[in-house]
């Protein structure tokens, strides 16, 4: 008798707020036999909150090598297994990635249940452009790595968005005022979804006026914003590149009347209006 291979779920669960899961995630996580979680203690009480009473075992970033192993076993096994971390969706700055490459190198089926996700909803709350964004996780605990991490992210500019641990938040946000450029607007979330959210933005100094001599609790996520700055001095670059002609026609082609786009033109190249008018009358 040939056993059917079991498949992993990877399943989201609530950021904070207890009522943010799907159904489909309960009923998952009712259906499989077994439950792998970054931190039983925790888990558990989503499980109680939900009566769910499937088996938990411990997968986290100590052991997620050997249980990885044992976790795929279970498996081929028959049996199904949902990967949970300690809030919001799994993999992410969290264990589970060597697990899923295992599973699709052992030819067994993988998928997700989508739900809440700590970054997501940060970049959605922050009233910051999010086109594009570039997630760090947690800045690196040593000094060398720390550095070079603080240095890319200076020379990024997307919108950067961060974890940052409570008892090291103060750390953090100093260290990255030494490294990104004085315009960039800083947003900071705490405790999203719970009862105490908060949402601080303003310059890296006020924020961190505001939260030192405070007692630091909860969940953060840094955000900081393009630097809007790098961007103008690159298109006046561009710009300028051009014949003054061109440079004033690419502002009437944007919709501005001749005067206007004339004052535009001289301000960018730093020349007098009378030269700019003088050169296109020509």
């Amino acid at each position: 008798m040939i056993t059917e291979v079991g498949k992993l779920y990877i399943v989201a669960t609530p950021i904070g707020n207890m009522k943010d899961i799907t159904y489909r995630a309960v009923e998952v996580l009712n259906d499989v036999d077994i439950i792998a979680a970054e931190d039983t203690r925790n888990t558990i009480k989503i499980l109680n909150h939900y009566n769910i009473k499937t088996k938990l075992v411990s997968y986290h970033e100590h052991n997620k090598y050997d249980k990885a192993n044992i976790i795929v076993k279970y498996l081929k096994e028959g049996l199904d297994v949902a990967l949970v971390t300690d809030a919001g969706t799994p993999i992410i700055s969290d264990p589970g990635y060597e697990l899923v490459k295992l599973c699709y190198d052992e030819m067994i089926e993988v998928t997700s249940i989508p739900g809440p996700s700590a970054i997501i909803n940060a970049i959605v709350l922050s009233g910051l452009s999010s086109n594009e964004f570039s997630f760090y996780g947690f800045l690196p605990i040593k000094q060398k790595e720390r550095k070079i991490k603080l240095e890319e992210i200076k020379n990024d500019n997307k919108l950067i968005v961060l974890y940052i641990s409570p008892h090291k938040l103060i750390n953090d946000l100093t260290d990255i005022k030494k490294y990104i450029a004085e315009n960039r607007k800083i947003v900071l979330l705490k405790e999203m979804t719970k009862i105490y959210e908060k949402r601080l933005s303003g310059s890296i100094d006020e924020i961190i006026d505001i939260c030192s001599g405070q007692e630091i609790k909860g969940e953060f996520v840094l955000l900081i914003s393009k630097d809007d700055k790098i961007h103008i001095d690159d298109e006046i670059l561009k710009l300028n590149k051009m014949t003054i002609k061109e440079h004033f026609n690419y502002y009437i082609n944007n919709g501005f009347d001749d005067k206007v786009a004339m004052k535009m033109v001289a301000k960018d190249r730093n020349l007098d209006k009378r030269e700019v008018y003088k050169i296109i009358k020509i």
